[in-house]
């Protein structure tokens, strides 16, 4: 099956025949039926069938109708793509929802900068629901939590996330056993590497709470510990961009606990160029994001 194949079906799908493709391509009628009769013998079809004077796409020929124009677009766009020397398509990128909040707006934005014939489509979910649609490939990059451990995937690490308690200002719960009897502020869904972590840790010292309240987002659990509602195990960078900082308590728990390090997740073996420049803008971000660091700390000492 080759491209001109396919751009001579098109021409008599839309010309509705022979002789008005072969006129519309200033070909000979004959050349036409010769590319047509091709086609069908490397795909084992027929794609027409004669109704009387007029020909009438089968079944077959049906459904090569949408993949002829995916696949000529694609052909029309690798074309541009080379002559232009850039890169363009779309992407799907999968992400937790606190890094989509916090981590992903700056880098985004760069990239969107550097390839605006690049479109990025944003999903967010737990790092299991990420990981299983990168698997089943509705998403082409995902940015989970924790290693990935899996000889599917090839994994770049990128953040080192620091979880923390909050409360509501003034509520001290430096001791997790007074959380006994209390009321958890979690994410949604049992995905979650962070509520699991936290249900973990407080299993482990025997500490059950009264309740557990589930929220869509970790500002709405910010909005919940600062109300006194509850106490909440989230990201330090999303508590960076909260707003009403002071209406909160932060307190630090056990470093097994706290270090959470993120990745950026593929399939192994895809290479797909709009996907190499991502991953690579992301990686410069991390390497920004330290430099940036180590200057506040060196500005801090003096």
């Amino acid at each position: 099956m080759e491209l001109r194949e396919l751009e001579t079906f098109r021409a008599v799908v839309e010309s509705g025949g022979m002789n008005r493709a072969a006129t519309r391509l200033n070909r000979a009628q004959s050349s036409i039926t010769a590319r047509i009769r091709q086609l069908e013998s490397s795909l084992g079809v027929s794609l027409f069938e004669h109704e009387g004077r007029r020909l009438r796409l089968t079944a077959a020929g049906d459904v090569l109708v949408g993949y002829t124009d995916r696949l000529l677009a694609l052909a029309d766009e690798t074309r541009a793509a080379v002559r232009r020397d850039k890169v363009c398509g779309r992407l799907r990128l999968g992400t937790m929802e606190s890094v989509a909040a916090s981590r992903l707006p700056r880098p985004l934005a760069g990239f969107h900068q550097q390839h605006p014939e690049i479109s990025v489509e944003l999903q967010t979910a737990h790092s299991r629901e990420l990981l299983a649609r990168l698997q089943a490939g509705t998403l082409d990059v995902a940015i989970v939590s924790d290693e990935v451990d899996d000889e599917r995937f090839a994994s770049v690490p990128w953040h080192v996330e620091e979880l923390v308690l909050v409360a509501a200002a003034g509520d001290a719960v430096r001791d997790p056993r007074r959380m006994a009897g209390g009321t958890l502020l979690v994410l949604g869904g049992n995905g979650c590497a962070y509520r699991r972590r936290f249900e973990q840790w407080l299993q482990s010292l025997r500490v059950v709470p009264a309740r557990e309240l589930e929220f869509a987002s970790y500002h709405a659990i910010l909005t919940a510990a600062a109300s006194g509602v509850g106490v909440g195990l989230i990201p330090r960078s999303v508590l960076d961009i909260y707003s009403q900082r002071d209406a909160v308590s932060v307190h630090k728990v056990p470093a097994r606990i706290a270090r959470v390090r993120t990745a950026v997740v593929t399939l192994r073996g895809r290479h797909v160029p709009a996907l190499t420049r991502l991953v690579d803008s992301l990686r410069r971000d991390l390497v920004s994001s330290r430099q940036g660091s180590r200057k506040n700390r060196v500005a801090h000492a003096h």
